[in-house]
């Protein structure tokens, strides 16, 4: 698979990070990530995982759907396949399906594992909730300690508080629904710093 990424990621990152007043070394510092991969994300040299997206969103206090659209819409959002934005790791390619409405809280992905990809280098945690569901393939998911089997039509919800990744070992590519629902508090920070305008 090739890397695919929408070259918006990374400069919309930096434009976060910068608006709220953070150095590349106080989030690394944050975030629990390299200076170095910050940078190189946000200079677009590099493709973020889910990890890595979700990190610096945790870190940021803000949704992971604020790092794909920077103008907000009120009432509705119609995205047509080829328009959505997409970025990705090795083996990994991560489209979003739904980002730019105002307080927006849910967040709706589709993930594209080839065999062997790893959604993170290890297990990440955040306030919310996560809804899976395998459209095509199959895909293992870690959930506090405990491996979750999930083959095409089966589903699983979690709190996202516990320690969670997800994996393909299988010999086919995987497909996963992935709807992450932020938490109220990230919507509210993001608001109080402009990064989302009030409501009407």
């Amino acid at each position: 698979m090739d890397r695919l990424e929408h070259p918006n990621v990374g400069a919309r990152i930096r434009e976060i990070r910068e608006a709220q007043g953070y150095s590349l070394r106080a989030l690394a510092d944050r975030s629990g990530l390299s200076l170095n991969a910050i940078s190189r994300v946000e200079r677009g040299e590099s493709s973020p995982t889910v990890s890595t997206l979700q990190r610096l969103a945790t870190a940021l206090s803000v949704p992971i759907s604020e790092f794909f659209v920077s103008v907000k819409e009120y009432g509705t959002l119609l995205v047509r396949k080829n328009q959505r934005l997409r970025t990705g790791g090795e083996g990994m390619l991560i489209e979003s399906l739904g980002s730019g409405l105002l307080g927006q809280m849910m967040e709706p992905f589709l993930m594209t594992l080839l065999p062997g990809a790893i959604g993170g280098e290890e297990p990440i945690s955040h306030a919310g909730e996560e809804f899976c569901y395998c459209v095509e393939g199959e895909v293992e998911y870690l959930v506090d300690e405990e491996w979750h089997r999930l083959e095409a039509g089966d589903s699983l919800l979690f709190q996202s508080p516990q320690p969670h990744m997800c994996r393909n070992t299988s010999l086919n590519e995987a497909i996963v629904l992935l709807i992450v629902l932020a938490a109220e508090e990230y919507v509210r920070v993001a608001q109080h710093q402009h990064l989302l305008p009030d409501g009407p």
